[in-house]
């Protein structure tokens, strides 16, 4: 594994982690590892910081209105952010929204909501994963999730509408944590791991 792997699997862990705290709570947030045109809501005070040595500090500026943008190390560079929507999603607010305009190219974009307490994770415009803040101890699958996420790829995992919209198309691997996509793929992923 690379250096930038190691470090985007840590930046993922973080986000999970942080976000479930937000969705026990009830409240939401949204975070974007990569570029992203937006706008500041607020002045940005804080002085940089990398995510992975200060999640508490993270966690509350996540609970701002807008959205966090972090580079690809873990590094705040924004936060308190509106996020320029190129597109909108029928049914949700405008968190997903942003959320969808922002998971482009190879950006991660990680969404907490608090309607109904769930942390998605969207690459390529997709949703890829689901985790579920009030599955039982769902917070240690997480560092199986982010395992799972870094091997499956955005690039075999289904479409926004089937993963959000569906989710029995989605599979459960982890308790709390459903993977959408190509029934095909995942089946081949689970049969891999079972051998192993």
């Amino acid at each position: 594994m690379t250096p930038q792997e190691k470090s985007m699997k840590k930046i993922e862990e973080t986000l999970l982690q942080v976000g479930l705290r937000i969705a026990k709570r009830g409240e939401g947030a949204l975070f974007v590892v990569g570029k992203v045109e937006y706008t500041p809501l607020i002045d940005q005070s804080v002085p940089k910081f990398n995510a992975n040595e200060n999640p508490k500090l993270l966690e509350s500026l996540a609970l701002m209105d807008g959205a966090v943008i972090l580079d690809k190390s873990g590094n705040v560079n924004a936060y308190g952010v509106m996020i320029k929507s190129t597109t909108t999603l029928k049914n949700f607010g405008t968190r997903h929204s942003a959320a969808l305009s922002a998971a482009k190219s190879d950006n991660l974009v990680v969404i907490v909501s608090e309607e109904d307490k769930k942390v998605r994770i969207m690459k390529s415009g997709k949703i890829v994963m689901q985790l579920d803040a009030l599955e039982k101890d769902v917070e240690k699958s997480v560092s199986s999730a982010v395992d799972l996420l870094e091997s499956v790829g955005a690039g075999t995992l289904g479409t926004v509408g089937a993963g959000l919209l569906v989710p029995a198309l989605g599979i459960a691997l982890l308790p709390g944590i459903v993977v959408f996509g190509s029934a095909y793929y995942l089946g081949k992923l689970l049969t891999k791991k079972f051998r192993s």
